[in-house]
C-alpha cells in the first residue's frame, strides 16, 4: 500500500519516558503533516530534546509509539523496524541537524565529502557526479562552492551549520529535526540562517520539528506549536494563536518574558 495524502507524515503516540525516578516525557501525543513546520518550545528541562529524541529513534521510549508514513506501505512503526531500516531511513527521508554543528559533521574531511557521503551511504560512486553535486547545494546553503575541499574546522560557526543543512538535505528527505539549530550564532548569522532555513523547507515541501526555546524562530518558522513543561505538552495550536492568545499559563509565562523590556 502506497503512502496517501490523507494520513499524517508523523503519528506520536502516547510518548513517555523516565531517567531513573524523573519523569521526562508523560504521554506527548501529535500528528505531523508533509510539509508542516512544528515548533516545540518550552524553558531549559521542559522535555523537549528528549521528545525529540525519541521520535527520531535516538533513545527508546518506556511507552508509545511512532509512525512514519513510509514511501512503500504507509505509516509504520520506527520501533519495529530492525536497526539497519532505521538506518536507511536516517539517511534517506529523515535528518537531524544538531545544536552543535561538530555533532553533525565530521571535521576531518572536506565539505565536499561530509555532504557527499550520505549519498555514497546509498550506493552513489561517480566521483564527478558526486562532486558536482555537493558544489550545488553548498551553493545552495550559501558557502562559496570553491571551499569545497576545505575542512569545516576552517569555516564559521553560521557556515558550519549551513554545511550540516546542506549534509542532511542532499538525500531530499521529507522530515527534518531540529535541535536549537541557530543557537550560539550571532544574531546577524540567526538572521541569515532561518531565512535560509524558511525558503529550504518551503521550496522542498520539507517537514520539520524545530525545538527551540526562542520564541521568535518559533514564529518566523512553523506553522504550528507546542509547549511543554516539566515533560508534558501543555498548549498546542497554531503558531500565531498560541503566541498571540496564549491558553495556558506556563504559555503566558513564557510570552510575557520575552516582552518584558
Amino acid at each position: 500500500m502506497n503512502a496517501t495524502h490523507c494520513e499524517p507524515l508523523l503519528r506520536v503516540s502516547g510518548i513517555t519516558k523516565h531517567y531513573g525516578t524523573r519523569l521526562a516525557l508523560a504521554d506527548a501525543s501529535f500528528d505531523l503533516w508533509p510539509g508542516e513546520v512544528l515548533a516545540v518550545v518550552g524553558e531549559s528541562g521542559s522535555g523537549k530534546t528528549t521528545l525529540l529524541n525519541a521520535i527520531a529513534a535516538r533513545s527508546l521510549p518506556d511507552a508509545g509509539c511512532v509512525q512514519f508514513s513510509t514511501r512503500e506501505r504507509g505509516l509504520q512503526d520506527i520501533f519495529s523496524m530492525s536497526q539497519a531500516q532505521q538506518r536507511l531511513l536516517a539517511r534517506t527521508d529523515w535528518g537531524f541537524v544538531h545544536q552543535n554543528a561538530v555533532d553533525g559533521l565530521r571535521m576531518d574531511v572536506s565539505a565536499g565529502a561530509n555532504v557527499g557521503e550520505r549519498l555514497m551511504a546509498l550506493g552513489h560512486r561517480h566521483y564527478g557526479r558526486l562532486r558536482e553535486t555537493a558544489m550545488d547545494w553548498l551553493e545552495r546553503v550559501e558557502i562559496d562552492p570553491g571551499r569545497i575541499d576545505d575542512t569545516p574546522r576552517t569555516f564559521s560557526g553560521g557556515m558550519k551549520q549551513r554545511l550540516q543543512i546542506a549534509r542532511n538535505l542532499v538525500t531530499q528527505p521529507r522530515l527534518i529535526f531540529m535541535d536549537e539549530p541557530t543557537s550560539g550564532l550571532d544574531v546577524s548569522v540567526q538572521a541569515k540562517l532561518l531565512d535560509l532555513l524558511r525558503q529550504l523547507t518551503r521550496t522542498m515541501h520539507l517537514a520539520a520539528i524545530i525545538v527551540t526555546h526562542d520564541l521568535a524562530v518559533a514564529r518566523l518558522l512553523a506553522h504550528r506549536m507546542i509547549v511543554m513543561q516539566r515533560g508534558r505538552i501543555v498548549e498546542s495550536g497554531l503558531t500565531d494563536q498560541v503566541l498571540d492568545d496564549p491558553q495556558h499559563a506556563y504559555t503566558q509565562l513564557l510570552v510575557s518574558s520575552v516582552l518584558q523590556p
